[in-house]
């Protein structure tokens, strides 16, 4: 079943969970929280901008060549763009004067050569620089693909439990298709809207001081307009990123739990979140555009006034013999290259925004340190034994509420050992603690004598292995799924730990044998089979120490036969921690290990406790009965 998206958990780099989006709260007249809000709010947002930054000046380092190669062929791409007009002041002016006199066109027909030589410039350089900035902006695109997918897959587990599916989604398409928005279009569109700018002012006053000062003076106006945009449109795309990504976790959420979903009846409460959430993304969209409504017409209107004041202006000077024809007409043509930037940075304020808003998000998550460190000089043991010892051993997820208060264990090389206990008793966080998953807030785990936190990722791996029950089947064939932990493992060997673990019978039998799709999630075999396979990977891997978190808990009485057979085979001479509430499965273990609240109240052998009349004893007669 689905929570409601609005409570989803999410982590400091969310805006909506930002302290500026809390802050403290507005109770005092005087308005001093509100100015404290404001303050750490402006200090949030600078961080915010800080680290952007930050990620977009590294992703862009490698390229620093092709950058300048980039801008050296759109600065000769403006100047030829922006020479035309002044072509044509000359054409005009010292062109058509001869020809009027009867002394020929050589004038005007050399002007016009000039000019078609500055098109054919202006579209071969404006092709270079589409194919050149395409091919950057699609490097940083990979680049930052490859970081934040890599990125995700080193964070730690307890990353992962508090950020949500659908979260993770988010980051990987929306953000990241807002910056390639960005790099394939915002960019070319500011570029040139810039230099044209600056080019225009200043040749607009180079023609003529006084009509240039008179094109220029609604430039004031213009900034502060376009100030007040800017800040307009980041509040809102910040706000339009959001609402997109709890769209998406929802989605999502509502999606991976259908059977859930449909099994509760909870489609009329989900489609009434999805539709809330929806709403929230369209207003956010609404808004924007309701800027870009105000602001486009608003710099056509100032340009079009400018246009008619210089025309009004220039028109008198002209009658007055102070202008030429040809400057007017420059005039006029530079004002129409002046005000079109205008509107296309409109547009890229749009585009910059939300790449703004992603590239804040992105650079959060890059920025997030894993909880469980990659030690910097790692040791590798040669061929791990499998002696696990925790030595005062202190965790808690919630520092005012301590799962394992202090333990001391040791687990000898090749001894199972199977924990049981009340659901909270700590059993699953030893084995995360084992693998590593989280550390402890206290004393050591060691394998073979050396700390987990020492150990080399690899190796660590390599050495323990957790098999779960409900064990991740990827997209692929069967023998893909077996050969998960070992890629470079043979046919042969697939095989061979299929037969060891007694897979290999159903899994012939499928329909292409081992190169049978396993569909999504395995949902074409049942959950006897998926655990088998799951075993096989676990035999193929080889671990020196294995841990069955719960491995058997799904399954049907047939299925865990087939299962506890396998278990026999998988768990000789290795070490083993089973996790299990069936008592049949612990039969297995060299030793069994009660716990409550995060301590080992019993330990022993099965047939020893089962003798004893403390805790195990009861639930193996609790068992038995229920057999009966």
């Amino acid at each position: 079943m689905t929570a409601d998206a609005n409570t989803s958990t999410g982590t400091a780099t969310e805006p909506a969970d930002d302290p500026a989006a809390k802050g403290p709260a507005v109770t005092d007249w005087r308005g001093v929280a509100s100015e404290e809000q404001d303050e750490l709010s402006e200090k949030v947002s600078v961080l915010l901008r800080t680290r952007s930054r930050r990620l977009l000046g590294d992703l862009l380092s490698p390229h620093r060549r092709a950058i300048a190669l980039l801008t050296g062929i759109i600065v000769v791409s403006n100047a030829a763009g922006l020479a035309i007009p002044y072509l044509v002041k000359v054409g005009i002016d010292a062109g058509i004067p001869p020809m009027l006199k009867g002394s020929g066109p050589a004038t005007l027909l050399t002007v016009i050569g000039v000019i078609l030589a500055a098109a054919v410039t202006q579209a071969l350089t404006r092709q270079a620089f589409l194919q050149l900035s395409g091919k950057i902006g699609q490097g940083i695109l990979l680049e930052l693909r490859r970081r934040v997918f890599d990125h995700f897959q080193r964070l730690s587990l307890s990353f992962h439990e508090k950020y949500t599916s659908g979260r993770v989604i988010s980051r990987l398409t929306s953000d990241i298709e807002a910056i390639a928005e960005l790099l394939q279009s915002g960019f070319d569109s500011l570029v040139t809207a810039i230099l044209t700018l600056f080019g225009t002012a200043v040749l607009l006053v180079v023609l003529d001081v006084h009509l240039g000062l008179v094109a220029l003076l609604p430039l004031p106006l213009l900034l502060l307009f376009t100030r007040w945009f800017r800040r307009q449109s980041a509040i809102v795309y910040r706000r339009t990123r959001e609402t997109v990504a709890l769209v998406i976790v929802h989605f999502v959420e509502s999606m991976t739990g259908i059977r859930a979903v449909q099994a509760f009846r909870r489609e009329p409460r989900n489609q009434e979140i999805f539709t809330r959430l929806n709403d929230d993304y369209r207003g956010a969209n609404a808004r924007s555009m309701q800027l870009v409504a105000l602001f486009m017409p608003g710099i056509k209107l100032i340009g079009n006034l400018t246009v008619g004041g210089v025309l009004l202006y220039g028109g008198w000077l002209a009658l007055h013999g102070e202008v030429t024809v040809g400057v007017l007409t420059a005039f006029l043509l530079y004002l129409r290259q002046f005000y079109e930037p205008m509107q296309e940075i409109s547009q890229f304020y749009n585009t910059l925004q939300s790449a703004g808003a992603a590239l804040e998000k992105l650079s959060g998550v890059l920025e997030e340190e894993p909880s469980v460190p990659e030690p910097r000089d790692p040791e590798s043991p040669a061929e791990p034994r499998g002696e696990v010892r925790f030595e005062r051993v202190r965790f808690a997820y919630v520092e005012e509420m301590p799962i394992l208060p202090e333990l001391d264990l040791t687990i000898p090389a090749g001894q199972s050992v199977a924990l049981v206990g009340a659901t909270g008793a700590g059993k699953t966080t030893l084995a995360k603690l084992i693998s590593r998953f989280y550390d402890p807030t206290g004393g050591r785990v060691l394998l073979d004598g050396v700390d987990l936190r020492r150990l080399d990722e690899a190796t660590l791996r390599s050495a323990v292995v957790m098999v779960t029950q409900e064990n991740f089947l990827f997209s692929g064939t069967v023998a893909d799924n077996i050969r998960f932990g070992r890629p470079e493992a043979t046919d042969r060997q697939v095989r061979e730990a299929a037969r060891a673990i007694g897979a290999h019978d159903f899994i012939a039998a499928l329909p292409d044998g081992y190169d049978t799709e396993v569909g999504k999630r395995g949902g074409r075999m049942s959950a006897g089979q998926r655990q088998l396979v799951a075993f096989a990977r676990a035999f193929l891997a080889d671990p020196a120490v294995l841990i069955l978190d719960e491995a058997t808990s799904s399954l049907d009485v047939p299925s865990e036969r087939l299962v506890q057979r396998a278990l026999r085979t998988i768990l000789a001479d290795r070490t083993a921690l089973i996790i299990a509430h069936r008592l049949s499965t612990v039969e297995i273990a060299d030793r069994v290990l009660v716990m409550d609240r995060g301590e080992i109240v019993e330990d022993g052998s099965p047939d020893r406790l089962v003798a004893a009349s403390g805790r195990f004893a009861g639930l193996h007669r609790a068992w038995l009965e229920s057999l009966s």
